[in-house]
């Protein structure tokens, strides 16, 4: 039986293994995926940089996984290789792809609260509202 203590150091490593490839995808890609990402998921850009860095032992949960592939772009193999090492740090957790509709972005308007923190939730809040939406539209 393996020691709790090398069990979740080999869990730490897988997923910092699924990370580095999340982190290798998002430092190729243009300036703003990563605020892209953040408003797709309706979080802020600091959530991004926290799932993306292998340093980092949170994991990814598995309802933004193809949120992030979509506006990721992520290629076949890199795919494959994040996939392999999900299923490797949680293999209870392995989520279930499917084909999803391909997300469009839709700029919105909203008044200025006249403070940041609350601008923020705004924005956080929205995103959540659509998401949902979409979910219920999709059925």
């Amino acid at each position: 039986m393996t020691p709790p203590a090398e069990t979740a150091s080999a869990t730490g490593d897988s997923v910092a293994a699924y990370k580095a490839v999340l982190q290798r995808v998002l430092d190729n890609r243009p300036s703003g995926t990563r605020g892209r990402l953040a408003q797709a998921l309706g979080k802020n850009r600091s959530f991004v940089s926290h799932i993306a860095s292998p340093a980092y032992a949170t994991p990814i949960p598995a309802q933004h996984i193809e949120t992030i592939f979509e506006i990721c772009h992520f290629s076949p193999e890199d795919r494959r290789l994040f996939l392999d090492a999900y299923g490797a740090a949680h293999p209870r957790r392995v989520p279930a792809l499917k084909e999803v509709r391909r997300m469009r972005p839709h700029v919105i308007y909203l008044p200025d609260l006249g403070d940041a923190e609350r601008n923020q939730d705004m924005d956080r809040l929205v995103g959540e509202f659509v998401q949902r939406l979409a979910k219920l539209v999709e059925g």
